[in-house]
């Protein structure tokens, strides 16, 4: 690819960083993990951050922490990610998926409270490509049936919902810092949380069980090997030191795109800004028809592009869970349309522009 999708962007202090770690006997649980945890729970405004290996990882965590197993329920939206819905098979819970809203394509409130039973253990909340979800209509029915709330925030780290950081709104918050992230540990995640009883279980569970009081090899919960390395958290603090300038640099980019496509009436472009929070951009996703022909149009002119998101609920996986009265309507025809164009720290004005033009003359040429 002449510009490719994404890109993580690696200085030399990150560099040096994760060769210092390479330097000491500590490779794993020390202080680099203590540090990185810290500077994500300072971020988001909770006591509590718990590196694990990914931020699928982070979700299942919760998903055990919370006690959801057999037979449960879990509320999420079909349009994200698959391990927002692998994660709640691993449990042998079943997935009860709601629509979206049209305009910021996250789960549509109005939509949520005719999902809930009594068998219904959690919600989970995806901040769609970093622009935060209307989280307080969704709490309020949480909080009146007593179901917690997982902040789905891999996409979103540094988005903010009225004057609060997303994954400190909810009971649980989830990051990920996979290299296409705005900052990136190389593979990674991290769980924040208010409750110190469920951290100090999420910290148990991700190093085969053993809680802190426990002996070297005294385990009282059935674990995993869900820990961060030092290098990852390494890379991981060098990196938040220059989160307010990745975010910027992002929010820029965003802005040049939308700018270039209003060129473009066929291409619907994203919400730039909330009026009461912060759009953390993961990647840029525009709507249009024919999709799939502009797809493999910019693909064989080296413009790296994909198709975001395929819904969970039409995928062989899940299609013993879906629910043919379910109302997924927005999820379906969104899906059908979205295109994630070149998006990364270090694309430059230039490309975004070639990118532009690439892309109207793929338009121009199917309608």
């Amino acid at each position: 690819m002449r510009i490719p999708l994404s890109a993580p962007d690696i200085t030399e202090a990150d560099i040096e960083a994760v060769v210092g770690v390479l330097r000491t006997p500590r490779l794993s649980i020390g202080p680099k993990m203590e540090a990185f945890e810290r500077s994500i729970a300072d971020l988001v405004g909770v006591p509590h951050g718990i590196a694990v290996s990914s931020g699928t990882v982070g979700l299942h965590l919760c998903l055990r922490a919370l006690g959801v197993g057999e037979g449960d329920e879990v509320i999420l939206p079909s349009f994200t990610f698959i391990s927002a819905g692998n994660v709640i098979l691993y449990e042998r819970a079943r997935p009860v998926f709601v629509d979206i809203e049209p305009r910021t394509l996250n789960l549509d409130p109005g939509k949520l409270e005719r999902s809930i039973t009594p068998k219904t253990r959690a919600i989970i909340v995806v901040h769609t490509f970093g622009h935060p979800a209307d989280l307080d209509p969704i709490m309020d029915i949480a909080r009146k049936h007593g179901v917690p709330v997982i902040e789905d925030a891999c996409e979103a780290i540094g988005a903010c919902y009225r004057g609060r950081a997303v994954g400190g709104i909810g009971d649980l918050g989830v990051f990920g810092f996979y290299p296409n992230k705005p900052i990136t540990t190389g593979e990674g995640g991290m769980v924040v949380t208010r409750d110190s009883q469920m951290a100090g279980t999420m910290r148990a569970l991700r190093n085969q069980g053993r809680r802190e009081s426990d002996g070297w090899l005294d385990h009282r919960l059935l674990g995993y090997n869900y820990r961060l390395s030092e290098l990852n958290c390494a890379l991981g603090v060098e990196q938040m030191k220059r989160i307010e300038d990745i975010l910027d640099r992002r929010a820029a980019i965003a802005t040049q795109y939308s700018e270039e496509l209003q060129a473009i009436p066929e291409v619907t472009t994203p919400p730039l800004k909330m009026s009461d929070g912060r759009v953390s951009w993961f990647v840029y996703v525009v709507r249009l028809e024919n999709r799939d022909a502009i797809l493999a149009k910019l693909t064989e002119e080296g413009i790296g592009c994909a198709r975001y998101f395929a819904p969970l609920h039409l995928q062989p996986l899940f299609a013993p869970y879906a629910n043919p009265c379910d109302d997924l309507k927005i999820t379906e025809q969104v899906a059908s349309q979205t295109l994630a164009l070149p998006f990364f720290n270090r694309l430059t004005s230039e490309q975004i522009h070639e990118v532009c033009c690439t892309l109207r003359a793929a338009v121009r040429a199917k309608t």
